[in-house]
């Protein structure tokens, strides 16, 4: 059976001129979005979009207005002053005990700082327990503090043994092994195999062009296809947009 053609009109892209790019440019910045949509007689999701793409930015000033505006709305709009909390008034838990949580049998279940339980308290190991890391490095607890992200509890013991002869390594660089001297294990790990590089360094050692020429082609091609096949696709969107544009 023939499909019906749907008699809904498609909906049309605003297109911005160079005037309205330029009101945008200069008056989103410090005036209501929804304001300046309306003046313009646009959407004002499409408005936040063109702002965006134009890198235009809301100031300062406009922020602190619209939170001082949004406090005094607050304090003598109906609807808002109906729901705010009253001097005076009771909370509604007032006298339930229990429900503060500072009951005796409240308090004495809850969890506490430190406290370990479940798949933690299992996996739990001892300050200076030793691992392998994905990638092959020997590392050791060094902290227990639960402040610290937990893998960052762990540290690998190449960047230890060099830090306790040169001290903290410094920023944006990173602790490597020489050439085909990586190891894991700690009595063959000294500072005579090890050395300090930059992470500029490091990125330029592991590019497909410092390992192998064949891969670094490959790697070029892969990413002359990629954009190929990019362009393609966006063609064909604005193809089917120019379309929709003709039909409405």
């Amino acid at each position: 059976m023939r499909k019906k053609r749907s008699t809904s009109r498609a909906k049309v892209r605003h297109k911005w001129s160079e005037e309205e790019k330029e009101k945008i440019r200069r008056e989103y910045p410090h005036r209501v979005t929804k304001e300046l949509a309306e003046e313009m007689d646009v959407g004002i999701g499409p408005l936040y979009q063109m702002a965006a793409k134009l890198g235009v930015l809301k100031t300062d000033a406009y922020w602190e207005e619209d939170v001082r505006l949004r406090i005094e709305r607050g304090r003598v709009h109906p609807k808002l002053k109906e729901n705010q909390f009253k001097k005076g008034q009771k909370a509604w838990n007032e006298g339930i005990k229990g429900s503060t949580g500072n009951h005796p049998n409240s308090r004495r279940t809850q969890f506490r700082k430190g406290q370990r339980s479940g798949a933690a308290n299992n996996n739990w190991v001892p300050i200076g327990t030793e691992r392998l890391s994905k990638e092959g490095y020997l590392e050791r607890k060094v902290t227990d503090d639960p402040n610290v992200q937990f893998q960052r509890r762990w540290v690998g013991v190449h960047r230890l043994v060099w830090e306790a002869s040169n001290g903290p390594v410094p920023k944006g660089h990173m602790v490597c092994f020489l050439p085909g001297k990586k190891t894991n294990v700690a009595t063959e790990i000294t500072i005579d195999i090890l050395e300090l590089v930059s992470r500029r360094e490091r990125a330029r050692r592991n590019h497909p062009s410092s390992k192998s020429p064949e891969l670094a082609k490959l790697t070029q091609l892969k990413g002359a296809i990629t954009r190929q096949l990019n362009r393609i696709v966006r063609e064909a969107k604005e193809k089917d947009r120019e379309q929709h544009e003709r039909l409405a």
